[in-house]
């Protein structure tokens, strides 16, 4: 309110007609909507307070670490606790290449609506353990382009699932799904060890997956939805 008040002042200081103002502050008003549309992170946090573990056991989250992490069902959605190591595969960018990335790859398991693979740097996706013993992803209602939700630091990020990675790891997402949570983005010694919150919806799907409006309008629909249930 204070906002509109202190446009229509200045509006009419420079001598606009109330049309103006009346259009300067709808543009106002719906910025003020897209900004808050979703849930926040304590909200969505509250939802994944506690675990019912569907895993058949748990996840480590690099190669040297002990199995810590478990995958828990939440009713309309699954999630799982871990840390961020960095996605950098599918198409080459000056950004993601066998150069920045020791461990790149010129493919992503799920492909962009024109066939190719994703782009790492442009598209906020999360990576999913490939299916084995542990847990099929699959059989908990998810798939590729399936919409996710990523909490770090009291941030939300809006994704879909772009990849798949070892049986035995989990916690990894791309490099610009780290650029929007303020993670350090870099391949070879970026991410975070720890505070990382996936919460992934079932029987979901973010169309085109590339689109990163999409997974935020699909993923705001899909979290105001379990947080009210």
């Amino acid at each position: 309110m204070r906002k509109l008040i202190l446009l229509a002042s200045m509006a009419l200081a420079a001598g606009l007609a109330p049309a103006a103002i009346a259009s300067a502050a709808t543009t106002e008003s719906a910025s003020d909507v897209q900004i808050q549309a979703g849930p926040t992170a304590q909200q969505l946090l509250a939802k994944v307070a506690s675990c019912k573990q569907i895993s058949n056991g748990k996840y480590k989250t690099d190669d040297e670490t002990g199995k810590t992490v478990a995958v828990c069902d939440a009713g309309q959605a699954v999630f799982w606790k871990a840390d961020m190591d960095i996605d950098c595969d599918g198409q080459v960018t000056t950004k993601c290449n066998k150069n920045t990335d020791p461990w790149f790859q010129p493919d992503t398991a799920f492909h962009r609506s024109d066939g190719k693979p994703l782009v790492a740097d442009q598209t906020p996706y999360i990576v999913v353990p490939s299916v084995s013993s542990t847990w099929n992803y699959q059989s908990s209602g998810l798939k590729g382009a399936g919409s996710c939700a990523v909490i770090y630091n009291n941030k939300v990020l809006y994704t879909v699932i772009g990849d798949t990675g070892p049986t035995g790891i989990i916690g990894e997402a791309s490099y610009a799904t780290a650029v929007g949570l303020g993670i350090n983005p870099n391949p070879a010694n970026g991410g975070t060890d720890s505070g990382v919150t996936y919460i992934c919806f079932k029987n979901s799907k973010v169309s085109p997956i590339e689109s990163k409006s999409a997974a935020t309008s699909t993923g705001e629909n899909l979290a105001t939805k379990f947080v009210n249930s």
